[in-house]
């Protein structure tokens, strides 16, 4: 592929394109919050980021299977009574904390989630299994901030002449079993807006994370952003065991694909949900 290459650390050498990089936010990342299913919480967010070049995948799985990986505290979100998982692809910029501006280097790096679908108090939201990125740093911060399965891996993100994008993921964190994902994708059509009651809206309009951490609490972070500008797009998956290595069978079927261009995301701290809750 020729063109431009966005990467991890270990090809750091390779040239970000300044169109990726977010030297800050250009407005209050808060500002449209209408289509949220639920007010901002109390306090202000504490992180930002961009993610641009997404790639969604999704796939319909047995719901019973993902009962037996999913910690019973969090009780399963479902579609018409299907369940499903989703890989997310992108490239992440400009991640900084709300009073410090994005540092060089370490605040850019390609980032590859495998994600369930869960809800508890009336506030659907989103599971991960793992998350892989090429940030040390990133890695180690996110699991002791926000109780999150981050794994380290190789990554790289190349765009070619044609618009095409080239993504390549291998983990290399000995904590996480063995996993990697190639795909080549470029889109293909107009920004829609997804209609609430349908499966693009339920699958990708969610406005905060779970996760468990080692007590066994449940622990909920909001996010917000504005409306995903979902494309069509053509999508060759080479290479995927992200789901495996999470103990999960895909069907054998193609995925539900789209993409995202750019999209900027305001993140809270995470709160112990049952504190919340009393």
């Amino acid at each position: 592929m020729c063109g431009s290459s966005r990467s991890g650390i270990r090809e750091a050498s390779s040239r970000v394109p300044a169109s990726v990089s977010m030297l800050g936010w250009t407005e209050d990342p808060t500002r449209d919050i209408d289509h949220r299913p639920w007010p901002l919480p109390s306090g202000g967010w504490v992180m930002a980021q961009r993610w641009t070049d997404l790639l969604f995948a999704h796939w319909r799985v047995d719901t019973d299977l993902l009962r037996s990986v999913v910690p019973r505290s969090l009780p399963l979100d479902a579609f018409v009574n299907e369940t499903w998982i989703s890989i997310a692809a992108f490239y992440l910029s400009g991640l900084r904390s709300r009073w410090l501006p994005p540092l060089p280097v370490i605040s850019e790096f390609p980032e590859l989630n495998v994600r369930t679908y869960v809800t508890l108090g009336g506030k659907p939201g989103v599971y991960f299994f793992s998350l892989d990125a090429g940030s040390a740093l990133a890695v180690a911060a996110a699991r002791a901030l926000y109780f999150l399965p981050y794994f380290r891996a190789n990554m790289s993100i190349r765009a070619g002449a044609d618009g095409t994008l080239a993504y390549r993921s291998r983990r290399t964190d000995a904590r996480g079993h063995p996993a990697g994902f190639s795909a080549r994708y470029r889109p293909t059509g107009p920004i829609s807006l997804a209609k609430p009651g349908t499966l693009d809206h339920w699958l990708t309009e969610r406005y905060c994370l779970y996760a468990v951490d080692r007590a066994g609490r449940v622990r909920r972070a909001d996010i917000h952003h504005r409306r995903w500008p979902l494309q069509p797009v053509d999508a060759e998956i080479d290479v995927n065991t992200m789901a495996s290595a999470a103990g999960l069978e895909l069907p054998n079927e193609p995925p539900r694909v789209s993409f995202a261009s750019r999209l900027d995301v305001a993140v809270w701290a995470p709160v112990d949900v049952d504190s919340v809750r009393s």
